[in-house]
């Protein structure tokens, strides 16, 4: 008895530690999964926060070109007090003689504030119009995050759908097995049967038995992956609301044109900011030889004492205040301005290969996702029409042995040709629905 507790207690606190897990329930159409998802996938946070970082970034680069003010205090204690020499003639020695003296105070401190403005400097101005295309392409890493998040969403929660229609059919043809098994034993029991066709059925049915245990662990499966893909806790109640028969898979037979407008594929975007950064670079290089101009100004006071009094207010303290302006201008610099300059001409025409190499890309891309599309919806109207003709098969088969004058032989053969047709069509449908979210991707439609 107290080992039954024991298990009994056991399995209770299992079932409230689920139960709490399975606490959230969500009802989701696909886009619904999709917002979910860019609300609180990890990659997409981590994007944004990139995309923060880039904006901050920018703002330390601007601030470069706002006023500097820094303040200081220097505090200090000589436990021996410098020593200088002068001409020992001034004190009536030997004329070419050094005398040692010791000048200062044991306690010197100065305080002061000093303040610099940059006036003009084409590296600088140039930097801030590159940190705002920097952010830009930051911007667009993070659209480009979301797409992929929205293509991979999309196809595990089609996956999802997928195995629970499956699931359903599985379910059909097992109580179609079922009830022919219990009719097949009522008239093996009235001897109008032979018991090996009995045991043909005991074995169709528990391998279907079997087949629906795995198909039932991939739908659950495939349902942890979607969550996971989602952001969401795999524990949560998720129930998907969008139907398989909502998908279209038509496309228009002239949708590759040779002015597809780039501009809608993030991909294109990107290689365009980054060659507007190297564009950026290049003409800060050369407006690197100009001169820089800043202003700047201090202010400071200068204490001297025997005794630590420094903040002694009755003692003077001595001013000292300047202002300036300071032009820097490049005259030689071994070489080196050169060299970058040449690097950034080098750095532009890589990102003008590279920006002729993602048309090619996407123009094969549209091309190779408009074939796959085609050929998956060609297959799964084949596989339908398989479906059609194998459902046909039973029935007959079904009906002639139940009038005698067919085998169960036979029936067991067209249900196997059917479960084998079912799992051919469910294979092409979910090829069918991967190649349609990758050509919508490929044309830019998948936000």
């Amino acid at each position: 008895m107290k080992k039954v507790l024991i298990i009994a207690i056991a399995f209770s606190a299992i079932n409230s530690f689920a139960q709490s897990k399975d606490s959230s329930s969500f009802s989701f159409s696909l886009q619904q999964a999709i917002k979910y998802a860019v609300e609180n996938q990890k990659d997409i946070k981590n994007a944004i926060i990139d995309e923060q970082i880039a904006q901050k970034k920018v703002n330390e680069i601007m601030g470069m070109g706002l006023p500097q003010i820094n303040a200081s205090f220097d505090l200090r204690n000589f436990v021996e007090i410098p020593t200088s020499l002068i001409p020992a003639d001034f004190f009536g020695g030997a004329p070419g003689t050094f005398a040692a003296v010791k000048f200062g105070t044991k306690y010197n401190a100065t305080a002061g504030v000093d303040a610099s403005q940059l006036l003009f400097s084409g590296d600088y101005f140039l930097g801030v119009k590159a940190t705002k295309t920097f952010l830009e392409i930051s911007k667009k890493a993070t659209l480009r995050t979301k797409i992929e998040t929205a293509a991979t969403v999309s196809k595990a929660y089609y996956t999802v759908l997928v195995n629970e229609e499956r699931m359903k059919l599985m379910d059909a043809t097992v109580a179609r097995i079922k009830k022919t098994m219990d009719d097949t034993k009522a008239l093996l029991d009235n001897g109008f049967v032979e018991k090996l066709d009995y045991d043909r059925l005991i074995v169709a049915y528990n391998n279907l038995m079997t087949e629906r245990e795995k198909v039932e662990r991939l739908l659950q499966l495939a349902t942890y992956l979607l969550k996971y893909q989602m952001g969401m806790d795999i524990y949560a109640n998720l129930t998907l609301t969008d139907k398989l028969t909502d998908v279209k898979l038509e496309i228009n037979s002239d949708v590759i044109s040779p002015k597809f407008d780039y501009e809608k594929r993030v991909e294109y975007n990107l290689f365009d900011s980054q060659y507007k950064l190297a564009k950026l670079d290049l003409k800060r290089q050369r407006l690197s030889y100009l001169p820089t101009a800043f202003a700047y100004g201090s202010l400071s006071g200068t204490a001297q004492r025997n005794e630590f009094d420094i903040f002694d207010t009755d003692k003077q303290w001595y001013p000292t205040g300047l202002v300036g302006a300071k032009v820097t201008m490049p005259i030689f610099t071994g070489f080196q301005r050169h060299s970058k300059n040449q690097q950034a001409k080098l750095s532009l025409m890589k990102a003008e290969n590279d920006m002729d190499f993602i048309k090619k890309s996407i123009d094969l891309e549209l091309a190779s996702a408009t074939s796959i599309l085609k050929n998956a919806a060609s297959s799964l109207e084949t596989q339908k029409k398989n479906i059609e003709v194998a459902s046909d098969v039973v029935r007959v088969t079904k009906l002639k042995f139940e009038q005698g004058v067919g085998s169960n032989l036979e029936m067991i053969t067209a249900e196997t040709s059917l479960k084998e047709a079912q799992t051919n069509y469910f294979n092409a449908l979910f090829d069918a629905l991967v190649a349609k979210i990758d050509f919508d991707k490929a044309n830019g439609n998948l936000k």
